[in-house]
């Protein structure tokens, strides 16, 4: 396809996503009036593709100048990239199947930008600033952290007295993780492997690794599509709700034998490993829906390989000496290494979160350390979007404020 023909086919793409996501496009109309960013600079390292880039785009009109890569080399989208690429004040440096080195000489390429506020998938920009670019620091904001397993990183460097800057938890708002990790990845990691095996998924057995709230809704999807899900966890209280909710709950090692399609979706590595590729059946279908690529040990599975081949796009055969196990998008986020990710509407809110969260840190002077999304924030969005669904609530009475709030009151 031809660049112009590229450029008009993101463009298109992020008008979609644009026209469908109501809560930003309020907070965009706000930016634009009061230029709350303006003078600053944003660093950027998420999934390029439609949704991000209308968070871009938000970001832009409130005054920001942004450089943005990816957090992932197979989620860019390529006409997305070259699109956003076109825009005042937007530089972006994200390609598609980009190798190891090109990821982190993007990375660079945004720190190079000197960003004084930073937002990131998985924590790579600030690894980076506090491996390798220790001198930008100390003109660092503040940054903002999107998923799970960016917040373990960032959570352990705190811990470890290693964080030299301040990160507010975007994944843990209540508007996020509730809803994006939730039904965002139970839709989206589906619509990835749907798209990319053509298989049934009702009579299957499907194990799903680890019941946080994307394997929750990774299982609750597959109830809803008849499979059979079994669940795997390490946490007893997880593995006691899955059980209740309805899923068979075991340890992998016997999960391994029975499966037909293995989710991992639990920000850990080595999940499904050698001694469960020795048992699985013909045909098994792995993906993973955890952020990094650690959770299938992929050199297990190669050093047992008689040969590898690709039988599909996005899908690498493994023949284990006649018995055949399938593995998608190269064990990367299967919902954007081989769909479009989460729905428009659940990032409307997740977005609307980084946005609100950027104007705080650049209107308050955070100290270093790992800080929750402000409360009044999260109530915000939530507000938002029940307005544009034409939903309305009840509110307490003042009677019900003061009997809810006080302790007179007997039986």
């Amino acid at each position: 396809m031809r660049e112009n023909d590229l450029i008009e086919s993101g463009n298109q793409k992020i008008e979609w996503a644009r026209n469908h996501m109501p809560v930003l496009a309020i907070i965009k109309e706000h930016f634009e009036q009061k230029k709350p960013l303006k003078g600053h600079r944003v660093g950027m390292a998420l999934h390029v593709e439609a949704k991000t880039a209308v968070l871009v785009e938000t970001l832009a009109s409130g005054g920001a100048e942004v450089a943005i890569t990816g957090c992932n080399p197979l989620s860019t989208q390529d006409d997305v990239a070259m699109a956003l690429d076109t825009r005042e004040n937007i530089s972006c440096y994200a390609k598609y199947a980009c190798s190891n080195n090109e990821y982190y000489e993007a990375i660079d390429k945004v720190l190079d930008f000197n960003p004084d506020v930073t937002i990131d998938d998985g924590a790579d920009l600030i690894f980076k600033l506090h491996t390798e670019r220790l001198d930008m620091l100390p003109k660092i904001l503040g940054g903002c952290e999107e998923t799970t397993t960016g917040i373990h990183r960032l959570k352990a460097m705190e811990r470890d007295g290693a964080l030299k800057m301040a990160v507010i938890a975007v994944n843990d708002a209540m508007t996020k993780f509730l809803f994006d990790n939730r039904y965002g990845t139970g839709q989206s990691a589906w619509d990835g492997i749907i798209r990319t095996t053509n298989l049934l998924v009702a009579g299957k057995n499907v194990v799903v690794a680890g019941y946080g709230w994307c394997g929750k809704g990774v299982a609750m999807r597959a109830a809803g599509l008849g499979a059979n899900v079994i669940v795997t966890e390490v946490n007893s209280v997880r593995a006691l709700e899955a059980r209740m909710d309805g899923n068979i709950v075991m340890k992998m090692k016997e999960a391994a034998k029975i499966g037909d399609i293995f989710i991992t979706t639990t920000g850990n590595r080595d999940i499904l490993t050698k001694e469960h590729f020795k048992v699985m059946k013909e045909g098994a279908i792995l993906a993973n829906s955890g952020h990094f690529n650690v959770e299938i040990n992929l050199d297990d599975l190669t050093s047992m390989a008689k040969s590898v081949r690709t039988v599909r796009n996005n899908i690498k055969e493994y023949d284990l000496d006649g018995r055949c196990i399938h593995v998608l998008a190269d064990g990367r986020l299967v919902n954007l290494a081989a769909g479009d990710g989460h729905p428009v509407e659940v990032m409307d809110m997740s977005f609307a979160n980084q946005a609100l969260c950027v104007k705080y840190i650049v209107e308050n002077k955070l100290v270093n350390g790992v800080h929750p999304v402000p409360n009044e924030l999260d109530i915000y969005v939530a507000e938002l979007k029940l307005k544009s669904m034409g939903i309305t609530i009840d509110k307490f009475t003042p009677e019900q404020d003061e009997y809810m709030g006080g302790w007179q009151h007997g039986t």
